[in-house]
């Protein structure tokens, strides 16, 4: 199959016009056509619906998209880590994170990493379905449990445990609970135990939630639960490695906590060169030292 045809094949179904695609590849749309058409011949199948508005592809046409679009990604993987140099590190990488974790602890240092290497791109993708590394959805991950998914290289950075938080003003107004019993006089706040989370985040919100309280609040992430917290409105079930960058939160019960949860960074065995991803990794780790002194410092 010809490799010039597919890549004007991809360049059409990707702007879903002759014009467009012309443009983008600095050729007439005659020229795009007659490419089209041979390709069509050559495949003995029709590729795109046409109408006055457009091209639509059609059903084989969408499968050849497919083809294309993971080619593309490839290709694109493979020239990002080709002008990977030894002194620079540039270009886009995908990271993948939970809601929580990259909203309130990834986000807030990535100035450093910038401040580091001006000409990185970052695509942050936060969401709790997992990513599959290996099919290159995204380029690394950090996850709240040991990535299962073959050929990744895998590290644990932290372990972190889900407790109870509240402000000083809070439980000033509202009284500080000494047993879990009192918990029902306080209102609660917590991710959604049914919305994908954390397993024991969940557990230990089902926990609290058995003492039937008269008022709730809940979140479906963990930012939102934290801003409720800062606005005393009640106490929330908040993972711990918040302490470092709240320090006004209060610890609620300090016998009450989930079990354990490991904190796991993974990307693709392909990707062990990658300067870009080597430079993620270090960067992540520098700053997981920095939260355990801080987590020590506190402890003493």
């Amino acid at each position: 199959m010809d490799w010039d045809k597919l890549r004007i094949f991809h360049a059409v179904a990707d702007a879903g016009s002759l014009t467009h695609a012309g443009d983008a590849l600095h050729l007439s749309q005659s020229a795009v056509s007659r490419q089209i058409r041979a390709l069509e011949e050559g495949l003995g199948t029709t590729l795109f619906h046409r109408h006055a508005r457009g091209l639509i592809l059609t059903e084989q046409g969408e499968l050849l998209f497919e083809a294309t679009s993971a080619m593309a990604k490839k290709l694109e993987s493979a020239s990002a880590r080709i002008r990977d140099s030894e002194e620079e590190v540039f270009g886009e990488l995908r990271v993948t994170t939970t809601t929580g974790f990259g909203t309130l602890w990834l986000a807030p240092r990535l100035t450093k990493l910038y401040d580091r290497y001006p000409d990185l791109k970052i695509d942050l993708m936060l969401e709790e379905r997992v990513l599959d590394l290996p099919m290159r959805e995204a380029d690394v991950a950090i996850r709240m449990k040991e990535p299962a998914q073959a050929d990744l290289i895998r590290k644990r950075l932290l372990n972190i445990r889900m407790r109870l938080y509240a402000t000083p003003a809070y439980l000033e107004k509202a009284g500080v609970p000494q047993e879990i019993e009192d918990l029902r006089k306080h209102r609660l706040i917590c991710q959604t135990p049914r919305f994908p989370q954390v397993q024991a985040g969940a557990q230990l919100a089902r926990q609290v939630l058995a003492f039937d309280q008269s008022s709730t609040l809940t979140v479906n992430n963990y930012f939102g639960v934290l801003q409720a917290v800062l606005n005393n409105i009640g106490i929330g079930i908040l993972p711990d490695y918040l302490t470092a960058d709240f320090p006004d939160i209060q610890r609620v019960l300090p016998d009450l906590e989930s079990v354990e949860v490991p904190v796991f960074l993974a990307y693709p065995e392909e990707l062990r060169s990658s300067r870009r991803v080597t430079a993620f990794r270090d960067f992540i780790q520098e700053e997981i030292l920095a939260y355990r002194r801080h987590q020590a410092g506190d402890s003493t």
